[in-house]
């Protein structure tokens, strides 16, 4: 066997950690919960039409919506075990009104996470890809062991430590970075490990793939949206025209297709939802810090998605991501017909 299928997550974080010599492990032992979560979650995520775990719960989340019962389950799974870990200072998840921030000075630790516990929760009884994903922040006044509040929590993406997602599929696969490039870890259920399987990952510059709900097409608030869709469908071979158009509906699943095959990703503003319709905080921030660092660019049409500081912490935004050429092309448009 390669070398490199016996890299273990635990083994690669751990690796990366020694490059830096100021580091003190915590952040390493945080992404190791993390990917233990991710264990967890895939388990039941695989059992789960025998585990009666199909199906909605009774309770309505804060964005309006009915919570799967799989959501509600990894939800939980998530917040017991960064709980546990002794480094989070605060949580935020797309399925909690509000933020859990830890009150005891002795279990305040270094870290905030934001995640969507179970992103494509519309997928999840008919068998299709979904997924989790997370961002971790420093706290504000770490240095100063300083009180924890909400600024914790609404801080821009550029200051994001790592960031990854776990999507479980016809395999399960972590994918994170810490900012020294985008590595994914398929799981190996035979040995209980997540092994490195797609190291120092790269987007194409340029991609074949379109996904974006076209079922939108008349609501997009923009006539550049329709310009550009209608610009990737036209037949014309010599420009590598028509893209293939790909969408399923889980933001993660969309993404990491398209973060290995090159591709544009688009979710515009529309008459329904003018503000957008993905959670910055929880979907658009941390896989903005990814594709930027695979080498593509993420933006809500006027500028970075991780230059934005949010204001709320259930707030929404278009989000436009993708290889760096296909962006580039779609901001031709936006320019030229407006937002």
């Amino acid at each position: 066997m390669e070398a490199i299928k016996l890299m273990t997550v635990g083994r690669h974080i751990m690796e990366t950690q020694r490059q830096f010599p100021e580091a003190t492990g915590r952040l390493s032992k945080l992404l190791m919960d993390i990917a233990f979560a991710g264990k967890v979650i895939g388990r039941i995520v695989r059992r789960a039409g025998l585990a009666d775990i199909l199906g909605l719960t009774s309770d309505i989340n804060i964005q309006g919506e009915q919570v799967a019962k799989l959501d509600s389950y990894s939800n939980e799974v998530l917040i017991r075990i960064l709980q546990g870990t002794g480094l989070v200072g605060a949580i935020a998840s797309e399925e909690l009104d509000t933020e859990i921030i830890e009150k005891d000075p002795l279990h305040m630790g270094d870290y905030v996470v934001m995640f969507d516990p179970l992103d494509g929760s519309s997928n999840i009884d008919v068998n299709a890809s979904i997924g989790t994903i997370f961002a971790i922040h420093k706290r504000v006044n770490w240095e100063q062991n300083g009180p924890l509040s909400l600024k914790d929590i609404l801080q821009p993406g550029f200051r994001i430590v790592g960031a990854g997602y776990i999507i479980y599929g016809s395999s399960t696969m972590l994918v994170y970075s810490t900012g020294t490039g985008v590595h994914g870890f398929t799981y190996a259920p035979s040995i209980g490990e997540f092994l490195l399987s797609h190291p120092f990952i790269k987007t194409p510059e340029r991609g074949k793939i379109l996904s974006v709900n076209e079922g939108n097409y008349h609501k997009w608030k923009s006539d550049a949206y329709r310009k550009y869709v209608d610009h990737l469908k036209m037949y014309d071979p010599e420009h590598g025209h028509p893209y293939t158009a790909r969408y399923i509906g889980a933001l993660v699943a969309d993404f990491h297709r398209n973060m290995l095959r090159g591709g544009i990703f688009l979710y515009p503003p529309n008459t329904d939802k003018p503000a957008g319709k993905l959670r910055l905080l929880y979907e658009a921030a941390p896989l903005s810090y990814l594709q930027e660092h695979a080498g593509g660019l993420a933006t809500d049409g006027k500028g970075r998605i991780l230059d934005i500081w949010p204001e709320q912490l259930h707030q929404r935004t278009p989000l436009f991501i993708g290889s760096k050429l296909d962006m580039e092309e779609l901001q031709e448009f936006i320019d030229k017909y407006g937002l």
